[in-house]
């Protein structure tokens, strides 16, 4: 039977056009830690057929289209990095085993509230935790029982600090579950939480399993003393501070969401379009420009990263251009105002530029 060392929590459509693909890809020249179980955590039915797909010898495909460097990309790859695909409702004492046993690294993507506890969960549970850290805590639990041996988490979930963040929960967690200082020493020395960034939009899903995205793909790890990577592949970044990513994607790509549809609303909302479609209207590409070039840019330049935020703009004009790409900027509207005090808000504080001139046309929305 085949050894998966990489144990993953979620069947996202993202982490197979992300991580999977990347380790898929490793595989084939030697340089990933090996294959990856994959394990579906919440109850929904309509991720069973799925699961099946994940495992499906031949692989599932994963379409990547857009541009890259001005050519078109259109191209399909089999990903052949998933040996099972378990439930933890259904395949519980297969889905301990394995944690138990083979894992290495942990990798997880349990959509944006996926760290949230069950509020109903006051004490340990008799069988699997309905949460995503609940599970966690006592899969390790497990594995300090039977062997001791420590691994890697590697949680994508898009929350500041994810690895710091999971790391506190479990740890606080533990402590109210268990009372047993030597598994809460253990879990502090033996299990490394580590920060990541994951950049890539993921458009589709295939059925049953697959998906379709742009070319550009990133995941930055942040370099922790003693951790293990499931593979070495061109769009993992290992780098000392990933805060750099985290924000030149929030203050160009999401920034820039934000922005135009700011520009929508006061010029255009009545018609639904997609960010493709609103920069085929020359002056709406204009003011986006001007936004990047007179306001974003003089604030990365303040903190020495003139090169990095140049490059990464040109990469997100490229990226919302994608003629594959249907982006609709009333899905991107959802909960405006917060994205524009995170985001637009979030630069003025963070660069200092609070007087802006293009950026001042939404700084009133700002809280």
């Amino acid at each position: 039977m085949t050894t998966t060392p990489i144990f993953q929590f979620g069947t996202s459509r993202f982490l197979q056009a992300h991580a999977d693909l990347f380790i898929s890809e490793a595989m084939k020249t030697g340089l990933a830690l090996g294959p990856v179980t994959i394990v579906k955590t919440s109850g929904a039915a309509d991720r069973d057929l799925r699961l099946a797909g994940l495992q499906a010898e031949k692989g599932f495909p994963v379409h990547v289209r857009g541009l890259h460097n001005g050519k078109v990309v259109d191209e399909v790859t089999m990903v052949t990095s998933v040996k099972r695909a378990l439930s933890t409702a259904a395949n519980w004492a297969e889905v301990v085993r394995i944690f138990v046993e083979e894992a290495k690294v942990v990798i997880s993507n349990t959509a944006d509230r996926g760290f949230d506890l069950d509020s109903t969960e006051t004490h340990l549970p008799q069988g699997p935790p309905n949460s995503f850290p609940g599970k966690l805590l006592v899969l390790l639990r497990a594995r300090f029982e039977a062997n001791g041996n420590g691994l890697t988490v590697l949680p994508t979930e898009l929350i500041s600090r994810n690895g710091s963040t999971l790391a506190a929960i479990i740890r606080e967690l533990a402590d109210a579950w268990y009372q047993d200082a030597a598994f809460s020493g253990w879990i502090k020395q033996n299990v490394i939480y580590v920060n990541t960034l994951v950049d890539r939009i993921v458009s589709k899903a295939l059925e049953p399993a697959g998906a379709v995205c742009e070319p550009y793909a990133l995941w930055a790890i942040e370099k922790t003393e003693g951790m293990a990577l499931p593979c070495r592949h061109p769009a993992i970044l290992v780098a000392d501070d990933i805060s750099v990513h985290a924000n030149l994607k929030l203050f160009i790509l999401n920034l820039g969401h934000t922005a135009l549809v700011q520009y929508w609303l006061d010029h255009q909302g009545s018609a639904d379009l997609t960010v493709r479609q609103i920069l085929e209207d020359g002056a709406a590409r204009a003011w986006l420009e001007a936004v990047f070039s007179d306001e974003v840019m003089p604030g990365f330049a303040a903190m020495g990263l003139s090169e990095e935020a140049e490059r990464y703009a040109r990469t997100t004009i490229e990226r919302f251009s994608n003629p594959f790409l249907d982006h609709y900027l009333s899905d991107i509207s959802q909960n405006h105002s917060e994205k524009i005090s995170r985001r637009i808000g979030g630069f003025l504080a963070w660069s200092g530029n609070a007087d802006a001139p293009v950026l001042s046309r939404i700084r009133g929305l700002v809280s």
